[in-house]
Parts: structure tokens; sequence; C-alpha cells
């Protein structure tokens, strides 16, 4: 006969219930754990096909070279003493990101599905949270070669660059969360539509919207008032305005370096709970 548990242990001492915050806080890194394994899985791809890197440079690259070169001569848009081709630097950096993590996310989840790996990886006990984590950081990671490529090339043509250790390392920190909020933007499509083909159009659909109603290439103070209100609620304006805070040498930022950080931060838990909730439907 099985004699059951006693309430006290035979030493006298009253057995220890589990701590509450001990138990959250080993929670929270078995997640950070394994959202760690899922990013660097991702980033273990661009081992197959490095040159992605290069073809999503190019974008960046013409915008600066031409976009920026010729609307520099024309002058019609007021930015006060900052020379049009430094203002326009970080904006393009900002769209840079933009592109690489809307078609990215959504794309590599739908071509994962399609081979069957996002059901074995559906079906293992990792957190769905640190599933669309994981993805979102590998994105970050990959984004960080398009902040190398404008740097480059705005030396090249003359911009003033601050380049300064600890503005390198905000302008990165800045490029991590922006491409992450967008990725797990772009993974909620993923999880949504049934195609590549769709999942094309919806993120070229989105993509433009998002660029133009931020502080990119204009400023916002040019804008008509619906369009101001768009660009407040638009993410991607804080990003732009924390990098031409930080990456100029004479940029000055209009919310704030801590703000901007809060405003991405927040978009990035949001968006990573609703993406949590629905990325069993993309086994479905």
């Amino acid at each position: 006969m099985i004699q059951p548990e006693p309430d006290v242990q035979l030493n006298g001492w009253v057995k220890a219930k589990p701590h509450r915050l001990t138990n959250a806080i080993s929670a929270i890194t078995q997640i950070w754990k394994k959202t760690l394994v899922i990013a660097e899985m991702e980033v273990r791809k661009l081992r197959h096909d490095p040159t992605d890197l290069v073809v999503r440079a190019v974008q960046p690259s013409l915008w600066l070279l031409i976009f920026g070169q010729v609307f520099t001569r024309i002058r019609a848009i007021p930015t006060g003493d900052l020379p049009y081709l430094d203002f326009m630097t970080a904006g393009i950096l900002a769209q840079s990101v933009l592109f690489v993590a809307i078609f990215t996310g959504g794309m590599t989840l739908i071509w994962e599905r399609d081979l069957g790996v996002v059901h074995k990886f559906l079906a293992s006990p990792t957190p769905r949270v640190a599933m669309v984590l994981g993805k979102s950081l590998a994105c970050g990671v990959r984004c960080l070669s398009q902040v190398l490529v404008i740097y480059v090339l705005a030396l090249l043509l003359g911009v003033k660059l601050n380049l300064s250790p600890v503005a390198i390392l905000q302008v990165l920190l800045i490029v991590m969360l922006g491409a992450s909020c967008f990725c797990t933007f772009s993974l909620i499509i993923g999880c949504v539509v049934k195609t590549r083909e769709r999942m094309t159009g919806i993120g070229q659909l989105l993509t433009m919207p998002l660029f133009f109603a931020s502080n990119a290439i204009y400023p916002i103070s040019m804008m008509p008032n619906w369009l101001k209100f768009l660009s407040h609620i638009n993410p991607l304006t804080y990003q732009v305005d924390a990098l031409r805070g930080t990456m100029l040498a004479n940029g000055n930022s209009i919310y704030g370096f801590g703000w901007d950080c809060t405003i991405l931060l927040l978009t990035l838990i949001g968006l990573t709970l609703i993406c949590g909730k629905l990325y069993p439907r993309v086994a479905m």
C-alpha cells in the first residue's frame, strides 16, 4: 500500500512552496533562450544566400544617389540649417529597414509553411512568442548591413555623420527595434494570408503609405492635418526621428531619443502579443 505524502516533512520543516517571482523569472529566461535559438537559426540562412544583403543595398543607394542629389539642388523642401541630403539620409536608412522587414517576415513564414517547417515548430513546446521574437530579432540583425551601406555611401556624398561610439550604438538599437516592429507586423499579415503572391501585393500596398506618411523625406510641418495625424501614429516616424537625432552630427530629435525608443518598444510588444495569438493559424 502506497503511503500518502505527509503535509510536513520528516525533518520537521514545512515543504516550501515555489515562489511566484522565481517562476516568472525562470519562464522569461526560457523564452529568451528559445528566442535566441530561433534567431540564430534564421541568421544562419544568410550563409546560403549572402548576396541577398547586396541586393537589398541597391534601393537605398539609388535613393541617395539620384533622389537626394536632385532634391538637394532644387531646394524645394525646407529643412532649416540641415542640408537636405543630410536630412533624408536618416529617412532612407529607415526606409531600407522597413522594406527589408516587410518583405522578409511574412514571406519567409509562408515559405516555411509550404515546406512544412512551421508545423514542426508548432508541434514543439517552444512558446509562440519566442518564435515571433526570434524571427523579428533575426530580421534586425539582417538589417544591420544596411547601416554599414548607408554610412559608407553617406560619407562619400559628404554627409556629416556623428561617428561617436555611443551614437553608433544608438543607431544600431533603433534599427533593431524598427526592424523587429515591422517584421512582426509582416508576420501578422503572413498568418492571415495564404499565398506568397498575396503577401507580395499587400506588402507593396503597405510600405509606400508607411513611408510617405512619415518624416522620412520631408518634415511633418509640410503635411496637411490629416496626414500629420497619420504620421503621429506611424512607428516609422519615431524611428526616423531617433535616427536623425543620433546619426547626424548636426541633427536633432523632435520627440527625444527616449520617447522614440519607448514608442517602438511598446509597438513591438503589442504586435508580438497579437502575432503570438495568430501564429497557429499558419498551419491551418
